[in-house]
């Protein structure tokens, strides 16, 4: 660690959101260029800093700074630079040169302890003494504040955000109970807040630890797609993370429930546990989809004529399951059509489409990803956007219709609802009970409200399991379509995904087309054929540039994993060049030309598209979990990272915010639902049996146009088919919905 100490010659760059900051601090006969999270400091105002030197590409050596502090100036040429320098505002340096020829070295205790006396300076006013006073006062307040939490090992970026948050309150905070902080602060856990409670010497049984632990316990299990916990499970891991006994958290569990914190149920004779808004969302959501469910009043006959004559005009013969999914949603409120690849969804929303188009109905479509959506619209030819815009979602905080704060508010809800008779949402399996409960506030009752998917999918990558609830609540009407069309015609990608779903053995020496087995038997040598596959092979195959070909593994660790296959890929596909910029982060190498994912939802990036001469065409808010885009630009000066995503949004990111970016050259089966690429690459060779499993294999399967390429071991691959298993997901829409339909919202319990 390295110290220096000077003053502040020039700011070169700040950015107001979160201070990282570029300036020059002059010591005498040299000048450093010092980096980092100061957003307190300005320009005239002596600083020491402790950081480590490191050597930039571009700019040459500078100080990273982890610590710093704004200390007193030492005579009366620091002061008179000091106030001159613009830090206090209504100085500037003629004024600062009369002010300190009036007090001299007294001049800073002066404006502490008698202020008005400033007034004595000609150019200043009573009101201007004051003012400065405060100023200066604000000032020092900031400094003692930054210099109090960093004893705690708080980060200068947390530091600037807790004092924005609480001011003088922070230093009861942090010695008292420091877990308000993972409540209050966004992107700050229970792990960071304990790490400072440790450092406040808070007692390891603290109420305020076991109850933050509790209710962090419940936020981890969200994030891993669980809406509750059974509470046997959440006390087993609680106890894990805080090394507390199990008998001493039950009594702090009600505690929470009456904070109204925490709902406790009973599901299957025992105790579960929710946090309290995903409880609420789970029951309103269940009570909405219940009153969406009205009869509808067509005539069934004149349906029927009506179907004849449109198969008699378009050619075509609807199979009775079909047949069944449209008039099942043209009669009522609240329709699932469900199905494996192949089997007739889009006709037969194609069929929906036109009936309501004719009754003149108004129709709104919709599907979680942008990606998902540009598919639907090419198959239907209506427009369909994503769930998200639908909704008209607002990026800056405020409060939803509950009052409740929130960082995403959709303008579309109960009180504005979608102008729309009929509502479509396709790729529902994607859709968590999060952005369901935003989509339900939005229809109105009256509409029509169809869903469609494929439940034998992975669950959404957000908490509940929405489209196997509704299925499986048995309270809503149903369509299953089964029927493979053109068995004969069919692609092996359809008849093996359908043969996945149903167990069966598939030949791996079967010669096929579009699903093809490339036979190794270890790791390394089943990464050397997936560049192969991916840089030369498929790309004139199914004729796409590389980087539209996906490769697809269960797991993000080990040789096979996404960190090592997207570290390789790139060298082949994106290599080192001196005509391209690169940055080292913590993540990985970015580099311009990168093919990366967003990987987690972010309603407040500002995004906007361009013409080739750089006029600006269209502007706006939100990047989400899944997106595909590439690096077209790297600021290493301004330390921004400029992305473009489809339909040419580009998206400038700090490098502190790259950690939302993934390299993208390989992802998990997770993050590509949704997606459809012309070929997708799947290595497989071992892993965890609960990973490994029948319905992550189908959805990889799932997600290739032209042409699956399974890379390994075929007897790893059947394993995978004939493992039937899948991770057991918490959720309770579906005891909500047949609760609701019995008792009404104002009993349901389990």
């Amino acid at each position: 660690m390295e110290t220096v100490k000077g003053y502040v010659e020039h700011i070169v760059y700040r950015n107001p959101e979160n201070g990282y900051t570029v300036l020059e601090l002059a010591t005498g006969s040299e000048t450093y260029t010092l980096v980092g999270i100061l957003p307190h400091v300005g320009e005239g105002e002596p600083l020491e800093a402790e950081g480590t030197f490191v050597n930039h590409p571009s700019y040459g050596e500078q100080l990273s700074v982890e610590r710093y502090r704004v200390t007193a100036p030492e005579d009366v040429i620091s002061i008179e630079r000091y106030l001159g320098s613009g830090a206090v505002k209504g100085i500037g340096p003629q004024l600062a040169a009369r002010i300190v020829k009036k007090f001299q070295a007294d001049t800073l205790r002066i404006i502490d302890e008698e202020p008005e006396r400033l007034a004595e300076v000609k150019g200043i006013s009573e009101n201007g003494a004051r003012q400065i006073a405060v100023q200066v006062a604000e000032k020092r307040e900031q400094r003692q504040a930054m210099l109090f939490l960093q004893q705690y090992g708080i980060s200068l970026n947390l530091a600037v955000k807790i004092y924005e948050k609480y001011g003088a309150e922070l230093y009861s905070l942090i010695q008292t109970n420091p877990y308000r902080i993972a409540d209050d602060i966004p992107g700050v856990g229970f792990k960071i807040a304990d790490d400072i409670a440790q450092k406040a010497g808070i007692l390891t049984d603290s109420d305020f630890r076991i109850r933050s632990g509790l209710y962090y316990t419940l936020i981890r299990a969200v994030g891993q797609g669980h809406v509750y916990l059974p509470q046997e499970e959440l006390l087993r891991q609680a106890s894990d993370l805080l090394g507390v006994s199990e008998d001493r958290m039950e009594k702090h569990i009600m505690d929470l429930v009456l904070d109204k914190r925490l709902v406790v149920k009973e599901k299957h004779g025992e105790p579960v546990v929710y946090t309290a808004m995903y409880y609420y969302m789970e029951l309103h959501s269940a009570q909405m989809l219940k009153d969406l469910d009205i009869l509808g009043t067509a005539d069934p006959q004149a349906l029927e004529a009506w179907l004849r004559q449109v198969e008699k005009e378009e050619g075509l013969e609807l199979d009775p399951l079909q047949r069944e999914a449209v008039q099942t949603a043209v009669q009522n409120g609240v329709t699932v059509i469900t199905g494996g690849p192949g089997t007739g969804k889009t006709t037969t929303i194609n069929t929906l489409l036109r009936y309501f188009e004719e009754q003149g109905l108004e129709i709104q479509l919709a599907a979680p990803t942008g990606r998902a959506a540009k598919r639907m619209t090419e198959a239907t030819g209506f427009e369909a956007r994503t769930i998200h815009r639908m909704l008209e979602f607002m990026g800056a905080p405020g409060k939803d219709p509950e009052g409740e704060d929130t960082s995403v508010y959709f303008q579309r809800n109960e009180s504005n609802p979608l102008e729309a008779d009929v509502v479509v949402i396709d790729e529902m399996s994607m859709v968590d009970i999060h952005l369901f409960y935003s989509l339900l506030k939005a229809v109105q009752v009256g509409a029509r409200l169809i869903l469609v998917g494929d439940a034998n999918q992975l669950p959404s990558v957000g908490p509940g399991n929405v489209l196997r609830d509704i299925i499986d609540s048995g309270c809503f009407h149903v369509v299953r379509l089964t029927r493979i069309f053109r068995q004969e015609e069919a692609s092996d990608i359809v008849l093996n995904a359908h043969r996945i779903h149903q167990g069966d053995w598939i030949d791996p020496s079967r010669r096929s087309r579009d699903f093809l087995f490339v036979k190794r038997d270890e790791a390394n040598r089943i990464v050397n054929a997936v560049i192969g596959l991916v840089r030369d092979k498929l790309p004139g195959y199914v004729h796409a540039h590389p980087f539209d070909i996906q490769v697809l593994t269960p797991m993000r660790k080990g040789v096979l994993g996404v960190e090592n296959l997207n570290r390789v890929l790139q060298q082949f596909l994106n290599p080192p060049d001196p005509s391209k910029k690169e940055k080292q982060l913590p993540h990985g190498i970015f580099r311009e030309g990168a093919k990366v994912m967003q990987i987690k939802n972010n309603y407040q990036m500002e995004w906007e598209v361009r013409t080739a001469r750089g006029f600006v065409t269209e502007q706006g808010t939100g990047v989400f979990n899944g997106d595909l885009g590439i690096v077209r630009e790297i600021n290493l000066f301004a330390e921004t990272l400029t992305v473009e995503f489809d339909e040419g949004r580009r998206i400038t990111y700090t490098f502190r915010q790259t950690d939302e970016l993934d390299l993208a050259y390989a992802v998990t089966v997770h993050k590509a639902q949704g997606s459809e690429y012309p070929a997708v690459v799947i290595p497989v060779l071992t892993g965890p049996r609960m990973l490994m499993n029948r319905n992550l294999i189908y959805t990889a399967v799932t997600r290739a146009k032209s042409c699956v390429c399974i890379v390994g071991v075929p007897e790893a691959f059947q394993a995978m088919v004939d493992n039937g298993e899948e991770q057991k997901r918490y959720s309770g829409l579906a005891d909500c919905i047949r609760e609701v339909a019995q008792w009404g919202i104002g009993n349901a319990g389990f």
